[in-house]
């Protein structure tokens, strides 16, 4: 028999949910303050991972040493912080940590390796055998010797963000890409915020394995703390206590164990007779950046000098801004869920990615080697703590802003080395993955369109970068390569983004195959959304995403 309906036998499937269930706190209901203040600490040590990684891989390419790679570190969490309550206080008042992104890094290569600057000679010798102001590249500022090839550099790369940053600046505020992302349905948005998680992959376990001894514990202690909750249902006299105490605070516990037990390892010689690539990604005495932090800094806008400015560099650090700007849509999207909050509107997803573009400009203005979006690891932390609310991404906004300033504290904990970060994204950028795949229960999987799409589009998505990346790192270049280093970045960044490739693919499938259909709309799971469509379609919109100050009244939203 075919065609019948369920027989009462048969188990029942699990209702699709708008807002998701099992959250502890959601935006707008926060913790208690001495567990918020932990919580938010908590979100200030995962976002530390890129926030040195990324300083730590181009300022010595720039021809800065410990020292200004500590001070780009300060003014990138400086900036991050700033960002991050400018976002949550009037962008899309989602809990999402603003941070550096990777997505940058190519083309801000580009800009150290451009040729206006390959004329300049080692820094450091020159300051130590002529110590006297504006002696070939180097000069006096403020009693220290400042290096000229990473000062021009910087102010190169500063004004590339500063024009940058007007794409997403107009797109976001005119309202341009709420009509965009009016168009997303469910099933185009799976590829996009799955591949936001699963394809930073190559950060996780290679990451962990550059000091196995080191990253393998953390991940094995952090999967175990954070589920310890598990083990606890057999202990039901405990579970109140142990609930509260281990999944949320999963990440404090097993990075101070790791921690301590990897500094153990460092002074107990484990690692004096190693290799040095191995000895800087084991030890926790090679980070450099406590003697190069200074006490107390506060980063301030031109620090570095006047930004120069380049058409062809601009323009490709637009591209790299439209491509964040696809993913942080994703991330968005993938931040609202795990606070369990409604969909989120397309004019607050506008207004979000405007204040994005206000970011980015902020980057430029202060220098800090790269733009903003929205944290991934931050988003796989709400999933792991179940807890969504916006004070608490406020708070460790502060502590970011707070640790900037007081450098050498800050510095302690920068030096975390980078296997146990690595250990920390295998399961933040697993969640946000699965928080996108979860989309799939507004869909029909029994529709072969639905299955057309989402299996080319994710598959391409993962096939077309695997191919450009593994292209750039066996050649040093690009699979276009030109004279034009601006042009090449401008066909290479994009298609080396796994969310970016899979997110257009299936935005463009969905909206044009067969769309004429009567049963399309209910296989993409457009009716779940048509509420979403308006900020004022569903009633909920006001609870999460009006913005304060009654300035609703003053900005509203459509």
């Amino acid at each position: 028999m075919s065609g019948g309906g369920a027989k009462a036998s048969e188990p029942t499937p699990h209702p699709s949910k708008d807002q998701l269930p099992g959250v502890y706190y959601c935006i707008t209901s926060p913790p208690p303050w001495p567990e918020a203040i932990l919580l938010g600490f908590q979100h200030y040590l995962v976002m530390l991972g890129t926030t040195v990684l990324i300083p730590t891989a181009l300022v010595p390419q720039m021809g800065g040493g410990n020292e200004e790679k500590a001070k780009v570190i300060q003014t990138l969490l400086f900036v991050a912080g700033l960002n991050t309550l400018l976002q949550s206080l009037f962008g899309s008042r989602l809990p999402a940590v603003m941070g550096g992104s990777f997505t940058f890094v190519p083309t801000t290569i580009s800009i150290i390796l451009a040729g206006r600057f390959s004329d300049e000679t080692d820094p450091r010798l020159v300051c130590d055998l002529k110590p006297v102001p504006f002696i070939n590249c180097c000069f006096v500022l403020n009693d220290t010797f400042v290096n000229v090839k990473f000062l021009r550099t910087m102010r190169a790369i500063q004004g590339a963000f500063i024009v940058a940053s007007v794409l997403q600046i107009v797109l976001g505020f005119s309202g341009l890409w709420r009509n965009v992302t009016r168009f997303l349905s469910p099933l185009s948005v799976v590829p996009l915020v799955s591949l936001v998680g699963f394809g930073l992959y190559e950060f996780g376990f290679p990451g962990v394995a550059k000091c196995v001894e080191i990253g393998l514990p953390q991940l094995i202690i952090l999967v175990f703390i954070s589920q310890v909750i598990l083990v606890l249902q057999y202990m039901p006299h405990v579970i109140k206590r142990g609930e509260r105490i281990f999944d949320r605070f999963a990440v404090i516990f097993s990075v101070v164990i790791v921690w301590i037990y990897a500094h153990l390892l460092t002074v107990g010689g484990a690692y004096n007779g190693a290799s040095p690539k191995t000895q800087l990604s084991c030890r926790t005495d090679r980070a450099g950046l406590i003697d190069g932090a200074p006490w107390i800094r506060v980063p301030w806008p031109f620090q570095w000098g006047a930004p120069s400015f380049d058409a062809g560099e601009a323009f490709a650090m637009m591209m790299a801004t439209f491509v964040t700007l696809v993913e942080s849509t994703g991330a968005f999207i993938a931040v609202s869920r795990y606070a369990s909050a409604t969909h989120i509107p397309p004019s607050v997803m506008s207004r979000g990615v405007g204040w994005q573009g206000v970011g980015i400009l902020l980057s430029g203005l202060f220098g800090t080697v790269t733009g903003t979006s929205v944290s991934v690891e931050n988003a796989g932390l709400l999933a792991l703590t179940r807890v969504g609310s916006r004070r608490v991404v406020q708070i460790a906004a502060g502590f970011m802003i707070f640790f900037s300033i007081l450098g050498k504290f800050g510095a302690v904990f920068a030096s975390i080395p980078a296997p146990i970060i690595a250990a920390l994204y295998c399961l933040f950028f697993a969640y946000v993955g699965a928080g996108g795949l979860s989309f799939l229960q507004f869909c029909n999987l029994n529709s072969f369109r639905t299955k057309f799409i989402l299996g080319f589009s994710i598959f391409i998505g993962l096939s077309v970068p695997q191919y450009f990346n593994e292209y750039t790192a066996i050649k040093g270049y690009g699979p276009v390569h030109t004279s034009g280093r601006w042009f090449n970045d401008i066909v290479n960044v994009p298609f080396s983004s796994e969310p970016f490739v899979a997110g257009i693919v299936a935005f463009f499938l969905d909206n044009t195959l067969h769309r004429r259909d009567s049963s399309v709309r209910k296989d993409r799971g457009k009716h779940w959304w048509d509420k979403f469509r308006t900020y004022k379609g569903d009633t909920r919109s006001e609870e999460f995403y009006s913005l304060p100050f009654n300035l609703n009244k003053y900005f509203p939203s459509v």
